[in-house]
């Protein structure tokens, strides 16, 4: 059996954490740069494959019931994809740097704790696990194409969401050969 869309979208939660964890601790400016860039890499990518997949399922499933939820949860990523603007173009450096880190992390949770405890139930109960499944593996497969920055004045809705995404994304990934990542040992 393959991992449901909880379970997925659970574990890139809990690898965020572990990020956040490995660039508070980082010994070196160079460690916290390299780690900041895995977090925005990961996080930017999670928010929008939720954005393309989760959401219109949760609307069609749900319902208004879904219009509703994903509207407070896109309220919720919008916050999210400010701060990680900012952070992504702040050096580790910086005197804001780590009120702005805590600042995302906690608005991160808070939209977390929303998911774990309306969205995901709710949908994950409507269902059946060959359903869930196939939404894991459209998740999962959709991060490898979304941009890998945080974009928050481009449009949240799909279909216009699509062809932002379509259109970042290969210039992210260019700059991302310019970035420094952890090393492949320390990665998670």
């Amino acid at each position: 059996m393959g991992e449901t869309i909880s379970e997925a979208i659970s574990a890139d939660h809990h690898a965020i954490d572990e990020m956040y964890e490995k660039l508070k601790s980082a010994p070196d400016l160079d460690t916290k740069v390299r780690w900041r860039n895995q977090l925005t890499w990961t996080l930017a990518r999670h928010a929008i494959s939720e954005e393309l997949t989760m959401y219109p399922a949760m609307e069609k499933h749900m319902g208004q019931e879904g219009i509703d939820l994903t509207n407070v949860d896109r309220q919720q990523h919008q916050a999210v994809k400010e701060d990680l603007q900012m952070l992504q173009n702040l050096s580790p450096s910086h005197p804001e740097f780590n009120y702005l880190l805590d600042r995302l992390m906690r608005d991160l949770h808070h939209h977390i704790e929303h998911e774990k405890n309306e969205d995901m139930p709710r949908l994950e109960k409507l269902l059946s696990r060959e359903e869930s499944e196939a939404l894991a593996r459209s998740f999962q497969r959709t991060k490898m194409i979304t941009p890998t920055r945080s974009h928050p004045s481009a449009p949240n809705r799909p279909y216009f969401e699509n062809f932002a995404a379509m259109l970042a994304a290969p210039i992210d990934r260019f700059t991302d050969l310019m970035r420094t990542f952890p090393k492949e040992e320390s990665k998670l």
